[in-house]
């Protein structure tokens, strides 16, 4: 990930920023597509630097002009370049046709895109399809897709890869698979969403140089969570502190069969700094966990009596890994709910949310995308095809601070934007991962944290943490309980 800017906004708004620009602050549109182009040659040049063969794939509308002024400038470097259009040439106007007429006079000319062969070049340039994009990819721009996808050959995408969604990060059916992709004016949140990554490739960003009062008047969609400067979030600890200052995290869960996801619950929020863990869990479970790990204190919890007089000792709740959803689960949700302390709920305390009539003020909810499509009576597809809407309807539907796990973690309070974490790897699709992030989430509030801040750098800690796990190893094989050691590492630097 290149040094990219926080704030993302959606298709609609970039568009509206080009219009600034040009309208308002009266830049030439000719010049952007011109330091639009530049940027990606420029790019192209700095990744690929002994490529000799360039394919320059154009549409009909502003992308295609990016295009051509990038092949007229590879032409001008005497590098051997070949335009293919696609799509109705004489739909081509104003600015983008005048870049295809200044290309036209190096003796360079489009021709049109049919059955041709990409496996021969050494860069695919995709200037196809802006983010304008409405509806499924139809022909001819599905073939010309299907083609670069399946030519083999590495590809850079102009602004956005064709075909993927700027806002939600799916494929509008079909969507370029770039090595790389160089954003202008404002990054699309899409980018670092869903799908979104996968299609992308590396990002790399170039604002054109677009006066910075025209950012002063779009507010960003999402922004991209990063971690802090040192001690920005947890400030240094006083030499006389002791645990009681930190702390207490009362962990629920850990149903028949199901120990170890609150066992690794308990352990993420003693390394990531809660002064004390208690654990309520099945009577049965109770000594199995501290042998495990004496330092969290373990209590069999049969009844909502027991956990309501161990609650009262609690700074912070955290319910979920491994809860189950029989009645026992269920009095233990009702009792959490009901006490006045910040709440974190997770997995199968969110399916029994599903179920029930619960509120509250001052907590947050973590689903992944099944639980997330049960809390709002939809299916996880849907809210793959949209998780920005998503993660916004739970968190006013619950007036919780939600994080929405995946590919691109979503945290929204209700009232903020939602941030993006853009850390984190494959390596992290294995059980436990969430029971780990519960426990981070929950230390974080236990030692202080608002709401809103606990969700933000728990997320980023919890992703970046699986980094440093899999850094000279590999994502394959990564557990949950290999996050312990980096968790200590990023709260110490934050």
């Amino acid at each position: 990930m290149q040094n990219l800017p926080p704030a993302l906004y959606r298709a609609e708004q970039t568009r509206e920023m080009d219009r600034l620009a040009i309208e308002d602050f009266g830049v030439s549109a000719n010049i952007l597509m011109e330091r639009a182009g530049d940027a990606v040659f420029s790019l192209l040049r700095s990744r690929w630097p002994q490529a000799v063969r360039i394919a320059v794939m154009c549409g009909s509308g502003n992308n295609a002009g990016d295009g051509f002024v990038i092949a007229r400038l590879a032409r001008q470097q005497e590098l051997e370049v070949t335009v293919f259009q696609v799509g109705d040439a004489r739909r081509l106007q104003g600015d983008a046709l005048a870049a295809m007429q200044r290309m036209q006079g190096l003796d360079l000319s489009a021709i049109p895109f049919e059955t041709q062969s990409l496996d021969d070049f050494d860069v695919v340039v995709d200037a196809l399809l802006g983010t304008g994009l409405s509806g499924e990819v139809r022909e001819p721009y599905l073939h010309a897709i299907n083609a670069i996808n399946q030519c083999g050959t590495a590809v850079l995408a102009v602004d956005l890869p064709s075909g993927l969604n700027a806002d939600s990060g799916m494929p509008c059916g079909v969507a370029v698979e770039a090595d790389c992709s160089m954003s202008f004016i404002g990054l699309k949140q899409g980018m670092f969403c869903a799908s979104g990554p996968d299609y992308c490739g590396e990002v790399f960003f170039d604002n054109l140089s677009v006066p910075l009062a025209v950012y002063e008047r779009i507010t960003p969609s999402a922004q991209r969570l990063g971690m802090p400067e040192p001690g920005a979030v947890l400030k240094p600890r006083q030499r006389t502190a002791h645990k009681g200052d930190h702390g207490h995290v009362l962990l629920v869960g850990g149903d028949t069969g199901m120990l170890g996801a609150v066992r690794l619950a308990g352990e993420a929020a003693l390394r990531a700094g809660a002064g004390l863990v208690s654990v309520a869990t099945r009577r049965k479970h109770a000594a199995h966990v501290s042998a495990q790990r004496p330092e969290l204190m373990s209590h069999g919890i049969e009844v909502a009596e027991e956990l309501k007089a161990l609650s009262a000792k609690a700074t912070v709740i955290a319910i979920g890994p491994g809860l189950g959803q029989d009645e026992w689960a269920r009095e233990m949700l009702s009792i959490a709910v009901a006490r006045d302390l910040p709440l974190v709920v997770d997995a199968d305390a969110l399916n029994l949310l599903s179920q029930i009539e619960l509120s509250r003020q001052n907590w947050i909810l973590t689903p992944h995308p099944g639980e997330a499509a049960r809390l709002l009576h939809s299916s996880a597809a849907q809210i793959q095809q949209d998780r920005f809407s998503a993660v916004t309807q739970l968190a006013h539907k619950f007036q919780a601070t939600v994080v929405l796990k995946g590919a691109g973690t979503l945290v929204m309070t209700p009232g903020s934007v939602p941030g993006i974490c853009t850390a984190g790897n494959p390596g992290m699709a294995t059980a436990g991962m969430g029971d780990v992030l519960t426990g981070v989430i929950a230390a974080l509030l236990a030692q202080g944290l608002t709401q809103d801040d606990a969700a933000r750098f728990g997320v980023c800690v919890h992703a970046g943490a699986a980094d440093l796990a899999v850094r000279g190893i590999g994502e394959r094989g990564l557990l949950a309980g290999d996050l312990m050691a980096p968790i200590r590492r990023l709260v110490n630097a934050g």
